[in-house]
């Protein structure tokens, strides 16, 4: 029997390739496209497929919003995420809500068939090349953890507020404080996270999920 599918991207093109490539050998069956995260939830609540291919940017709700979407939904598709972000903050977002698997579009269409039938099977699959630096952030999320422990409440405030791109001024003015007191608290999360720039502490605030991407 042909594995359902269901494609996912606001590219056209792209939906049309995927579709032609696995519908050539038989074994695959697009059952339903989407071309943005809305349609792609009304569309998954009407449609049962196999596997739900799934690309992070796209309008509306993009990919690891409908990830997101999904899970509370618990609806029960199987998702291989598609997409062009190498980057594995990415990743690492779409493994805690609980994707299936995790592709990059330039993969090889052997790899492709190769991680939709491994994630039908019931087992996960992950690009080979982004495995290692996903274990790696994995293990610095660890000591994130602990380094977390010592930030205030207050401290953990000021940081998603840095984190999402504020100044001392604008933070100063949502938390009702002074600027020097912004600074203070600034000064006292880069020592307790052990960063030394507003830039490390996004991707430290990203990494521990503290602030969507």
């Amino acid at each position: 029997m042909a594995v359902r599918v269901m494609i996912a991207d606001d590219h056209s093109m792209i939906r049309e390739g995927l579709k032609q490539l696995l519908e050539l050998e038989g074994n695959f069956i697009v059952v339903e496209e989407a071309s943005d995260g809305i349609e792609c939830i009304e569309k998954l609540e009407k449609t049962f497929p196999d596997i739900l291919l799934l690309d992070i940017n796209m309008p509306n709700m993009n990919g690891l919003q409908v990830l997101e979407k999904m899970k509370e939904k618990k609806m029960k598709v199987r998702v291989l995420v598609l997409t062009v972000h190498s980057e594995v903050e990415y990743l690492l977002k779409a493994v805690d809500i609980g994707v299936n698997g995790y592709l990059l579009k330039d993969s090889e269409s052997s790899v492709l068939k190769k991680a939709i039938t491994a994630v039908v099977n019931g087992e996960n699959y992950i690009q080979p090349s982004l495995i290692p630096v996903l274990n790696s952030k994995m293990i610095d999320r660890d000591k994130d953890q602990i380094k977390l422990e010592n930030v205030t409440k207050r401290e953990l405030e000021v940081l998603k507020l840095l984190a999402v791109g504020m100044y001392n001024k604008e933070i100063a003015e949502k938390l009702d404080i002074s600027e020097r007191t912004v600074k203070n608290h600034i000064s006292n999360i880069f020592k307790k996270i052990e960063v030394t720039d507003r830039t490390q502490a996004a991707v430290f605030a990203i990494r521990n999920n503290l602030i969507s991407i």
